[in-house]
């Protein structure tokens, strides 16, 4: 499959990319290249995050990215989904996990990531810091959208956002050069290509 091939393909997927010129220098570099999409355990799947997602993932791991699908269990626990009950998060996600191998997801080159498993690693917890300090907390109150909330101070907990630096620590510790979100969450990844490069990585696209 040529380049072009490749970004005609994932074009399907994306709504926006932010950069085309991104993307193509990605492809073009002949690494590896990691995409991920991530999704906060919280009742029953919908037909969208079901056979569409298995068909999207399809589409870019046959352009030749690896996938990493990231069960957000600790950050549906902060949004308090599930009644913020965390044993029942888990249950959600690996019925999620379930529906998706039914819907005819391509697991070849796909990985399920666990929050629950991140946290574990203190450089995590390191970097999640690291984004809180790079912006006013202005910055991470405009984020919280991403999570269907009111960009409200009063209606916002400290929870709503240390959610928004975890999420841009997710990109990185994930090794994702590829953000494959919905266009609710384009503020959060906005910041992660801002942040990346001070902090020493890089802009997703």
């Amino acid at each position: 499959m040529t380049i072009d091939e490749k970004i005609k393909l994932i074009k399907e997927v994306g709504e926006e990319i932010i950069t085309d010129a991104d993307l193509k220098t990605l492809l073009e570099s002949g690494e590896d290249l990691i995409a991920y999409d991530g999704f906060e355990p919280s009742g029953q799947i919908h037909i969208a995050q079901g056979i569409l997602k298995a068909i999207n993932v399809n589409k870019m791991t046959k352009a030749g990215i690896k996938f990493k699908m990231f069960v957000a269990d600790w950050h549906a626990y902060a949004n308090n989904k599930m009644g913020g009950d965390l044993d029942k998060i888990k249950t959600v996600g690996k019925y999620f996990i379930e529906v998706w191998k039914a819907c005819g997801m391509d697991l070849t080159n796909v990985e399920f990531v666990w929050a629950s498993d991140l946290v574990k690693d203190p450089d995590y917890w390191k970097l999640v810091l690291q984004v809180g300090k790079s912006n006013a907390l202005k910055r991470f109150v405009r984020t919280a959208e991403m999570m269907g909330r009111d960009e409200s101070l009063d209606k916002l907990t400290g929870a709503h956002v240390i959610y928004s630096c975890m999420q841009v620590a997710d990109i990185f510790t994930l090794g994702a050069k590829i953000t494959q979100l919905g266009m609710d969450q384009r503020k959060v990844n906005m910041l992660a290509r801002e942040v990346g490069p001070q902090l020493g990585f890089w802009k997703p696209v």
